[in-house]
């Protein structure tokens, strides 16, 4: 547990992702590259889900998260054989436990095409005119440009502005994202977004890892926000965003690894020393997580209230941490759960 006087924010997460940690087993053959990692790993992962496995890996990785201190997410969702009312699915179980949240589907056209994007798309906007959980928020997601058509960009993007939300989206994660914006006639996946009028003020960007810092700026002009996640770009092989230094909001995420804020500040630290001008100001990404939640939940300037002690957490003013136990649930039960789950997803993900 922290001593952090506020909660942590995880500022981009798959709740999804959650079983993975219970030994979820290794790919064969292994990836060579990024593509294949999730062609291998995370696209089988999602399509396997169900809604009793999903909402195990949500209750597991949000009490987990919970016990770290970390008081706020931001999610990005994709779960292809369930997508109608996956989004009511987390958001209960967020609001259950005490998580703040502010959630979205990945909209892809990977599996069914358009019409799994316009599926994906309503998932979005049903949920966030029909959301009422005071714990929770809905945005637009897409799951990265490589992955969905200019019909479906610029879809969304009127969608968003009719809506007066933000998109959720990974950029620049990897060169296939680069190369694939680019065969289509576009400078960059930034660009690509920016010129089908997909990102509307406030947007999230995921990772930039191959964004020069032209784009950065770019991306500072149209206020958007970036969010870094160390773990995963160490793990994915990915490479570091030697540009995101200069814009002009960042924040710091986990990508689907376990919401321990702390330890991921470790890692960004670490890395920043490698690669930064001045690491030690890598470090306010940290708190940038909490503006940038504070941006969907604000009333009035008044800001989402978290307080973490040694063995405390106090969300929205109800204790949901207590002397290092989780209040609003049974742990145990929620783990036995998660380990019953994850062996039914292993068995799926095996046969696709």
């Amino acid at each position: 547990m922290t001593g952090w006087d506020t909660g942590l924010v995880n500022a981009h997460t798959h709740l999804y992702s959650g079983l993975s940690v219970l030994g979820m087993p290794a790919p064969r053959p292994q990836p060579k590259n990024f593509v294949e990692i999730l062609q291998r790993v995370w696209w089988k992962l999602d399509r396997a889900l169900d809604e009793d496995g999903l909402r195990a890996a949500a209750r597991l990785s949000v009490a987990d998260a919970l016990l770290a201190g970390t008081t706020g997410l931001i999610d990005h969702h994709e779960s292809p054989s369930c997508i109608e009312g996956s989004l009511d699915v987390l958001a209960d179980v967020c609001q259950e436990l005490g998580m703040r949240a502010v959630l979205c589907y990945g909209v892809t056209e990977r599996n069914g095409g358009r019409e799994e994007a316009r599926r994906g798309i309503e998932e979005c906007a049903r949920f966030i005119a029909s959301n009422h959980r005071p714990l929770v928020r809905g945005v637009l997601g897409i799951h990265a440009s490589f992955t969905v058509s200019d019909e479906t960009l610029f879809e969304l993007g009127e969608i968003a502005r009719d809506l007066e939300t933000v998109v959720h989206v990974h950029v620049a994660e990897d060169l296939a994202d680069v190369a694939d914006a680019r065969v289509r006639g576009y400078a960059g996946p930034l660009q690509r977004l920016l010129e089908n009028e997909a990102l509307p003020p406030g947007s999230i960007l995921v990772h930039g890892v191959h964004l020069s810092e032209d784009e950065v700026a770019l991306a500072n002009q149209h206020d958007l926000w970036f969010v870094q996640n160390p773990r995963s770009n160490l793990n994915n092989n990915v490479g570091y965003p030697l540009a995101i230094h200069a814009g002009d909001r960042v924040a710091l995420g986990t990508d689907g690894f376990p919401s321990d804020m702390l330890e991921e500040a470790a890692v960004l630290l670490t890395e920043a020393r490698k690669h930064e001008p001045d690491p030690e100001e890598s470090l306010e990404r940290m708190e940038r997580g909490g503006e940038l939640l504070a941006e969907r939940f604000a009333v009035g300037g008044r800001k989402p209230d978290a307080t973490v002690r040694v063995g405390t957490v106090i969300v929205d003013g109800r204790e949901v941490v207590h002397e290092g136990c989780l209040v609003t649930a049974d742990y145990d039960a929620i783990r036995v759960e998660a380990e019953v789950q994850a062996e039914r997803l292993w068995t799926r993900m095996a046969a696709l």
